[in-house]
């Protein structure tokens, strides 16, 4: 298929189709591979714990902050109350992830820090360096 060929949306929908994953198409083959991963020491419960709960959250935060940003929604004593109460929610995902890929708080902060480290060798930011990355460099 040619990327400028005009497209119907039945077309669309089999494409789609067709590019889907097995794993994402098929409940047995979804089953399957999360039984897989299971046997493979993947914690699935709290890493879909963490996956569903961070975006709601994560939605919830950046709905207060659009409209503090965007709709002059003034910033009182208890937005902020709210904005951080959905800031101590995200935490509590970020630890399901935590137990999920057994990893540390500290050992999250660590790897962060060397891999920024690594990036901005200045110690600052860089657009140059934020858009141009070493090879590894995620």
């Amino acid at each position: 298929m040619e990327n400028n060929q005009k497209i119907d949306s039945q077309k669309y929908i089999e494409f789609v189709r067709q590019t889907t994953s097995p794993a994402s198409s098929d409940f047995a083959a979804l089953i399957a591979r999360m039984s897989e991963l299971e046997s493979e020491g993947v914690k699935l419960t709290h890493l879909l714990t963490f996956c569903l709960g961070m975006i709601g959250e994560l939605g919830e935060t950046v709905d207060l902050i659009k409209k503090t940003l965007l709709q002059k929604k003034e910033m009182t004593p208890e937005l902020k109350a709210r904005i951080l109460g959905e800031g101590q929610d995200l935490l509590w995902y970020l630890a399901q992830f935590c137990i999920a890929m057994d990893v540390s708080f500290e050992d999250l902060m660590q790897g962060n820090y060397e891999k920024l480290s690594a990036r901005y060798p200045e110690g600052h930011f860089s657009v140059y360096r934020s858009e141009n990355r070493r090879t590894g460099d995620v």
